[in-house]
């Protein structure tokens, strides 16, 4: 039972944990290239202030010096653009260099040109005591090295986070396993107490049953106004009775004793059932159709398997309304007996239908008209249906009906 909380619980923690990697990742990746693009760019602007220093203005255009040699300064991805006033290229130096025409609009430029990123930087050139604006520096490195860096980076980060899941999956295991241990010994204490009061109490509600029936078996010895009042008392033992038995049953069933299992035919049985419960349907007005083919035969206990299905029919009775239909199916799916319990009645609401297994769970508004049962029905036919390897599930309309599908292994 606590085998799918303990996975659901790992599986929470490590998104939870996943999600804090990954955003801690994404930021250190983020503040680092943030970082080498502002270094970047500081290197190229120191690169292209101090090529500026050597430019003049003479006779009305921008001159560099003839003995100004700027390659030795340049790296093999970086590149020098020279250009006018008005944005004529006059002189390219480096390895790097952009066949595009000059803009000025921006001063910090990124292009991809082909596979490789370039990163730009554009200066304007100052000649003359009067700082005259005589030309403008277009300085350009590839990001190719940078990019690298991110790509290790990237490798590292994905590969801690890798390493650091799988450590956490490791250690979630454990952690999970010794957070449900109190919840599971707490449960497995309260399923102990349950069977055991349950045990208790049949002999004092035997009693009570065998003197209230022995006192109404003589009515004349006792007023008239006390024969109600006894079949008050045997009718509350019986129900008190059938709700001791049925959680009995339950613990019995989750403590996973190896009942006695024999090759069944599960035709038979629903045969049976059928034919037992057609008179209380054809008092109900209710008509109760059984469809199946050749015999099906699966591993089971006689007695359960009978329990399961009388419980899912006795459901469909009690909720179904004169006039109303109820139809078995049972067909042989591949190497699974698919039985089926559909049935016309109120129907439940979608938010309800994963609570209708729970012990004690009643839908009022749609269950509003019938009174009485314990409210373990389903949560017995659920457990039965798994201690055979199987399941079962429900599909409902509210208005239209419910349908109860059991799925068990055939041999």
């Amino acid at each position: 039972m606590f085998t799918k909380t303990r996975w659901r619980l790992l599986l929470s923690y490590l998104i939870v944990f996943t999600s804090i990697l990954v955003i801690f990742a994404a930021g250190v990746r983020f503040l680092f290239a943030r970082s080498l693009t502002q270094q970047l760019t500081e290197r190229l602007t120191a690169l292209g202030q101090g090529a500026a220093t050597n430019a003049e203005f003479e006779n009305g255009s921008i001159k560099v010096e003839s003995d100004f040699i700027v390659q030795p300064f340049l790296h093999k991805n970086q590149g020098l653009q020279w250009f006018d006033i008005n944005g004529n290229s006059i002189l390219k130096q480096g390895n790097i260099v952009l066949n595009l025409p000059l803009s000025t609009k921006k001063s910090l430029l990124k292009i991809e040109i082909g596979k490789t990123r370039i990163q730009a930087v554009i200066l304007p050139v100052l000649g003359g005591s009067e700082r005259k604006l005589i030309g403008y520096l277009r300085i350009c490195q590839s990001l190719e090295e940078l990019d690298e860096t991110l790509t290790k980076l990237d490798l590292v980060l994905g590969s801690s986070i890798i390493l650091a899941l799988i450590f956490s999956a490791f250690s979630g295991v454990i952690l999970t396993r010794l957070a449900v241990q109190p919840i599971e010994e707490s449960f497995q204490r309260l399923k102990q107490f349950t069977a055991d009061a349950s045990h208790e109490l049949r002999s004092p509600l035997m009693a009570i049953k065998s003197n209230a029936a022995v006192a109404l078996k003589y009515p004349e010895e006792i007023r008239k106004s006390d024969i109600e009042k006894f079949q008050a008392i045997v009718s509350a033992a019986n129900q008190m009775t059938h709700l001791t038995e049925d959680l009995l049953l339950l613990a019995r069933s989750e403590k996973k004793c190896n009942y006695h299992k024999d090759r069944v035919n599960l035709t038979t049985i629903l045969a049976n059932l059928l034919s037992l419960y057609q008179p209380e349907a054809s008092a109900k007005e209710i008509d109760l159709k059984y469809e199946t083919g050749e015999d099906m035969y699966l591993l089971g206990n006689v007695a359960q398997l009978r329990r399961l299905f009388a419980n899912l029919i006795e459901n469909a009775l009690n909720y179904t309304l004169s006039g109303g239909r109820i139809e078995v199916t049972a067909n042989l799916v591949r190497s699974y007996l698919i039985i089926s319990v559909q049935d016309t009645g109120a129907g439940i609401a979608p938010e309800h239908i994963k609570l209708v297994f729970e012990r004690f769970w009643r839908a009022d508004e749609s269950r509003s008209y019938w009174k009485g049962g314990s409210g373990l029905g389903l949560a017995i036919a659920k457990t039965i249906a798994q201690s055979h390897g199987g399941s079962i599930s429900l599909t409902s309309q509210v208005g239209v009906g419910s349908c109860f599908t059991v799925r068990l292994p055939s041999v």
